[in-house]
């Protein structure tokens, strides 16, 4: 897509730093769209771009499934006694049986725009819908990971595949069913296909691993899988302990719960993902903390299908790495998520604030929410550093200063009222790699992007909604 190059000296008066707020600093963009020089306490030197307002590090949006952008907003309705995830799940599947690579890049691009405007500037797609309509593997197998990363060119935006490790549907099964047709790879074709696309040298695109579930891996092909990847240090993520019902049926096939049976396994380490983890005990915590596995919390997409909510202060007080994900596109903002992650908890524990930590010396809930997704972001999405720091991607978010939600508010608790005072507006400017793909509220190819998406969204009904 057309980005405009910023110039290689940008300014200003309050940034968020990996201290927190720092004020009057100067970010140099480098040649290779990194960060050469980020320093706090500096007049405006002379050509630097002085920025509109408050600027934040954009995050990784640490689980995505783009395809189920087509039908957000259309499973709301209940036709029969009861509505669950499991029978959203079926309304899933036929969606996902109908689209062929250029629609997925259409829904996919539109996506994408949509969650730079979230202040997401990396997403990772957790694709297990890879192979044909009627299941068989297309002329190139990665035809569908060509169109995310076609899409995700199209709007600018990073972008880490995760190829998925997709056999059985369920735990006492050795096939998939016929709806999950598309679903079906194997170890060893998991890993070609994460070669491949790290291989592949395109612009902001990287890859790692992903196993979709214990109910449709089986232990030894995990274990093929993780050897596979021995030495290699790109992620590896894995949907678990989302539902109780997942739990249950993997404790009537194991005598395990699901993240007690992937330590028992030893094959944890900091590559791994747990992705939800909504239903974790405070041991299985404590072994993940042990393990050096990181925790991808999806707030909008567990309230959305009923999964409930995780154990957030058992989380955070165990030091697990934390990041976000956007997952079935209910919300494609990071400070709705965060907002929810926060609310959610408040509305069990009948407490305020209670991600906040001032033993910690952090006494605002959304500046250890967003700081904690920050340091998850890098690793979720095999970055090496992540944030407003030398060395890390030029990657920005600046704040529009005439948001309502930012009126009156003292700077220093911007980042307060952005979360907790909404609706906010979408990020004024959005910087990627040390380009502009969001200026003054604009994305270049957004018009276009938008009908390509509507006549997707046209040639795939009813499915779609």
């Amino acid at each position: 897509m057309p980005a405009e190059a910023a110039p290689t000296a940008l300014w200003t008066p309050l940034a968020w730093l990996p201290a927190g707020w720092c004020e009057n600093v100067l970010l140099r963009v480098g040649h290779d769209g990194r960060w050469a020089e980020v320093t706090a306490g500096v007049t405006a030197p002379a050509g630097a771009e002085a920025l509109a307002g408050p600027v934040l590090p954009g995050l990784v949006d640490a689980h995505s499934h783009a395809f189920q952008r087509a039908f957000a907003g259309g499973t709301e309705r209940r036709d029969s006694a009861s509505d669950d995830f499991w029978s959203w799940r079926e309304r899933m599947y036929a969606v996902a049986l109908r689209i062929a690579p250029a629609q997925l890049r259409a829904i996919a691009a539109q996506l994408y725009v949509e969650l730079l405007r979230g202040g997401y500037t990396q997403v990772c797609e957790f694709h297990y819908m890879q192979r044909d309509v009627d299941g068989r593997p297309y002329a190139d197998p990665l035809a569908m990971s060509w169109a995310l990363a076609d899409a995700a060119a199209d709007a600018g935006i990073g972008l880490t595949v995760l190829p998925v490790l997709y056999e059985r549907a369920a735990f006492d099964s050795d096939r998939l069913r016929t709806e999950q047709r598309r679903f079906g790879a194997t170890p060893t074709e998991t890993h070609h296909a994460r070669r491949r696309i790290a291989a592949a040298g395109r612009p902001l695109l990287g890859a790692g691993l992903a196993i979709h579930s214990l109910r449709a891996a089986s232990a030894s092909s995990i274990a093929a899988l993780r050897a596979l990847a021995d030495g290699e240090a790109g992620p590896i993520h894995i949907h678990v302990a989302e539902q109780t019902a997942e739990v249950d049926e993997c404790l009537r096939a194991t005598g395990l719960r699901p993240i007690e049976w992937l330590a028992r396994q030893g094959v944890l380490d900091a590559r791994w993902q747990l992705v939800h983890a909504t239903h974790a005990t405070p041991a299985e915590i404590d072994a993940a903390a042990a393990s050096g596995a990181a925790v991808v919390l999806c707030p909008s997409t567990e309230a959305n299908l009923g999964d409930g909510l995780c154990d957030l202060p058992g989380w955070l007080g165990a030091g697990v790495p934390l990041a976000i994900g956007s997952d079935s596109q209910a919300s494609r903002d990071w400070r709705e998520e965060l907002r929810l992650l926060e609310y959610g908890q408040r509305l069990m524990l009948r407490r305020r604030n209670v991600a906040a930590a001032p033993e910690l010396g952090v006494a605002s809930s959304a500046e250890r929410l967003f700081g904690r997704a920050l340091a998850g972001s890098a690793g979720a999405a095999g970055e090496p550093g992540w944030g407003l720091v030398a060395g890390a991607r030029a990657d920005a978010l600046v704040a529009d200063p005439r948001d309502d939600a930012l009126r009156g508010i003292d700077a220093r608790r911007s980042l307060d009222a952005l979360v907790f005072s909404s609706p906010t507006a979408p990020w004024r400017d959005v910087m990627v790699a040390g380009r502009w793909v969001i200026r003054g509220g604009q994305h270049a190819t957004a018009t276009s992007i938008g009908a390509r998406f509507a006549e997707a969204l046209h040639e795939l009904r009813p499915a779609a909604v």
